[in-house]
């Protein structure tokens, strides 16, 4: 297992913008120098013969029929809006 000096959790705190109590850096340092560990035990894996994949089973699309299908009428569209002018949505302008 890796020193709490040797972990930087200052630095790791600083990035994450928190602030450890010295309780809470003896705790959070066991923690992470056992997560470090548990990695380097990793490491140790022989993974020669094992193909890189991104994922662990095989991802394949369901795609849907395209058939077109009637929508929602302007009026159910719109039922809800909160303010409507001219068959539209009325939104705050956000650009200058």
């Amino acid at each position: 297992m890796a020193k709490p000096e040797d972990l930087r959790l200052d630095h790791v705190a600083s990035l994450a913008r928190i602030a450890l109590t010295p309780d809470e850096k003896v705790r959070f340092a066991t923690q992470l120098g056992d997560v470090l560990a548990y990695v380097a035990q990793l490491n140790e894996v022989d993974v020669s013969g094992v193909e890189p994949t991104a994922h662990a089973f095989p991802v394949v699309n369901v795609w849907a029929q395209d058939i077109a299908e009637p929508g929602l009428s302007v009026e159910d569209a719109l039922r809800n809006a909160p303010e409507k002018r001219d068959n539209m949505f009325v939104v705050p302008k956000v650009v200058e």
